[in-house]
This record gives structure tokens, sequence and C-alpha cells, in this order.
């Protein structure tokens, strides 16, 4: 990774692969796996099974939220003297709890007591959406012009 700030080798594997496996469950909670036969390919049967992809996606939340926690704790306690967040990381931090705040505002409404009228369920869902796909390309297009870290050593 081009990040210049200290990383670990536990974050390095755990953040992607939560973000792989939001990304992917994400998009089966829309049934597009069994829609485009996807979810025939042997190995992938489970990605249309609405269930299991939105445990899977709780599960994938839960550990980025961790994994985030974790390295904000580490940032304020430690790097926070020696780093700090670029624009890059200000954009991408911004979206990530936009994220977390439309994700909870989900998890709320599937709640079996509670109530939302249908645009406002309409809204969050469509937010959330909306909020992932910014995040990727913001991603995508801050890694491909070589701005993609997160922190630089402060001046």
């Amino acid at each position: 990774m081009n990040n210049p700030a200290p990383q670990h080798r536990f974050i390095r594997v755990v953040w992607p692969a939560a973000v792989t496996l939001l990304a992917v469950t994400g998009i089966a909670q829309m049934p597009v796996f069994k829609r485009y036969y996807i979810a025939d390919i042997p190995g992938l049967a489970w990605t249309a099974d609405p269930m299991t992809t939105h445990l899977l996606h709780y599960l994938g939340a839960v550990v980025l939220l961790a994994a985030g926690g974790w390295m904000t704790a580490v940032f304020l306690l430690q790097q926070r003297s020696r780093w700090q967040l670029t624009t890059a990381g200000v954009w991408r931090l911004g979206l990530l709890l936009g994220l977390a705040a439309t994700g909870y505002l989900r998890v709320v409404k599937n709640l079996p007591e509670f109530y939302w009228p249908p645009v406002t369920t309409m809204i969050i869902d469509w937010s959330h959406l909306g909020l992932a796909a910014l995040l990727g390309l913001a991603s995508l297009a801050f890694r491909m012009t070589g701005r993609g870290a997160w922190l630089a050593p402060r001046r």
C-alpha cells in the first residue's frame, strides 16, 4: 500500500476482507445473483439466500466497525501527533460515517416493533446504496490518482 503511516498486518487483511464481504452481500441483498444465474455457479448458491446474505452483511459490518474503532483509537492515542488525515482520508471517512449511520437506520428499520413509512424506508435504502457506490468510486479515484493514502506526516 502507498500509505506512509505504520499499519499492522491484521488491518491490511481484515479491512479489505470486510469491505469485500460487505460489497458482495450488499449486492446480494438485491436479488442480483439469483436473477442473473450467478447463484447457479457451484459454491455460490448461498448468494441467493436472503437470510444468509443478510446475516453475513451484519457480520461484515461488525468486523468493519470493530476494525475502524480500533484504528481510530490507535490514531487518537498514539499517532495523532505524527500523522494527519489527508483529503482522501477525510472524504472516505465522511462517506464511511454516512454509510454507518444509514446502515444503523436500516438495522433499526428491520426490528419487528419499528415502523417507518415506505418513502422514509426508500430514502434510507437508496442513501445507503448511494453512499456505498460513492465510497467505492472515491476510493478507486484516489487510488488511481496516487492519492489513496488515508494519512500523511504532520508538517
